[in-house]
């Protein structure tokens, strides 16, 4: 079975970030596995919200019905800090990543550029260089050897993308993006999907109508860089995540 791994920062960046190929690997057989590390409580906006652990809850419901509506395998928001993600210990989060790596196995990991993507959010850069600890770690029995006591096995996955974007935005701070190595057009289907799936995300609602006009002009393909393989090789440009993968790679 081909499994697809994405680690993420908030609720919403499944589907803003990711939402169009993970709804299209799913419809091809893929097993999809989606990880955020937080639970976005310290977003500006709030939805109603009267504490931050409302808008925890909240977010963590909105988050499993676009899990749902993408078709996700399953969906996990863990508890680190929103907007706190630089002054975690970054050993610990990226032991709980590692742990999920040896656990579900996938053979492409999928996560954001350590520019943070076109918001250069912090948390986005830090969920970058979890996942790339994680994807490099769970193959070394020296690394988390206590995971492996518990009965898990450590786990090479085949390739880790960042994902990318040939545009930047004006009004946030200026990000220096990956180049893209690989383009995954996406049909029409699977861009509503992808849109109705951010706007599941209602607490965030002053985000739709932007999110929906960037997607609608430059959303028809998601693009990512290939930031490390299993087996060394010299880029190329590709059209599938899985160009070259095998099922099975321990």
């Amino acid at each position: 079975m081909l499994r697809l791994l994405c680690v993420t920062a908030h609720p919403d960046d499944e589907a803003g970030g990711f939402g169009g190929s993970l709804a299209l690997y799913r419809e091809r057989g893929v097993e999809t596995y989606v990880v955020c590390l937080t639970p976005g409580q310290a977003a500006r906006n709030r939805g109603g919200a009267r504490s931050d652990e409302e808008l925890a809850a909240l977010r963590r419901q909105e988050f499993a019905a676009a899990c749902a509506l993408l078709k996700i395998t399953h969906g996990e928001v863990l508890s680190y800090p929103d907007a706190g993600l630089d002054r975690v210990d970054v050993y610990q989060v990226a032991s709980e990543v590692t742990r999920r790596l040896r656990q579900i196995r996938p053979q492409v990991v999928l996560t954001f550029g350590p520019e943070g993507a076109i918001t250069g959010h912090p948390d986005h850069s830090m969920a970058s260089l979890i996942a790339t600890l994680a994807f490099h770690w769970a193959g070394r029995p020296d690394r988390y050897p206590e995971q492996l006591q518990d009965g898990l096995r450590p786990h090479r996955a085949q390739k880790l993308y960042y994902s990318t974007a040939a545009f930047t935005l004006p009004d946030r701070p200026p990000v220096a993006l990956p180049p893209s190595t690989a383009g995954i057009e996406i049909s029409a289907a699977h861009l509503e999907a992808k849109i109705q799936a951010f706007k599941l995300h209602a607490s965030q609602a002053p985000l739709h109508a932007r999110f929906e006009e960037t997607m609608r002009k430059r959303g028809h393909k998601e693009l990512f860089h290939l930031a490390a393989t299993l087996t060394p090789r010299r880029a190329e440009i590709e059209t599938d995540l899985f160009a070259g993968v095998v099922e099975e790679s321990s």
